[in-house]
């Protein structure tokens, strides 16, 4: 089922909903929607376009939330999907310095890995190896890595994250690693 990015009233990003809770929204008259994806809903006597982007009519007060969680999906989303170590495609998840040898579970020691390199890698230190990381890693910032942590992307929701770090977020997944 297809996500829909939820605006409060004052275009701040609030998170990502599945559609069937955004059309909801619409057609309770809690929220506009602003912009469309392309498909309609049907019911018996209507049709509505589904939408890919809604704001809140009301202003809603969202409490502190913290830093970006640790999750898998946001550690793929920050990484891109790549592995640290070689470039290839990331399948699992690598602690810098290992847990074993007192390594964290923090953002700046959890990288994405391929299952060789994993491996390979076991519990031992990069410079036991000569290996280096491609990027340094680092816990993300801004609202839209809340978004976009989810594992949910939509060109259309783009310039409503723009304001709040979605260009870096978006450049260091996309960015091209080096092999």
């Amino acid at each position: 089922m297809p996500h829909v990015l939820v605006l409060n009233a004052s275009y701040e990003p609030l998170g990502v909903v599945p559609l069937r809770r955004a059309l909801v929204l619409v057609l309770e008259n809690k929220a506009l929607c602003l912009e469309e994806s392309g498909a309609y809903m049907h019911s018996e006597t209507r049709v509505i376009p589904a939408p890919s982007v809604v704001r809140l009519k009301r202003f809603v007060r969202v409490p502190y939330r913290g830093p970006v969680p640790l999750t898998r999906r946001a550690l793929f989303a920050r990484d891109g999907g790549r592995c640290m170590y070689c470039g290839g495609v990331a399948t699992s998840v690598d602690h810098v310095i290992p847990r074993s040898r007192g390594g964290q579970h923090r953002w700046d020691n959890v990288v994405a890995a391929c299952r060789r390199c994993n491996h390979v890698k076991a519990d031992r230190h990069l410079r036991e190896l000569g290996w280096r990381l491609n990027h340094q890693p680092a816990p993300p910032s801004g609202l839209a890595w809340r978004i976009i942590g989810t594992g949910h992307r939509d060109p259309r929701w783009m310039p409503y994250l723009q304001p709040y770090g979605a260009e870096d977020a978006v450049a260091r997944i996309d960015a091209p690693r080096v092999s």
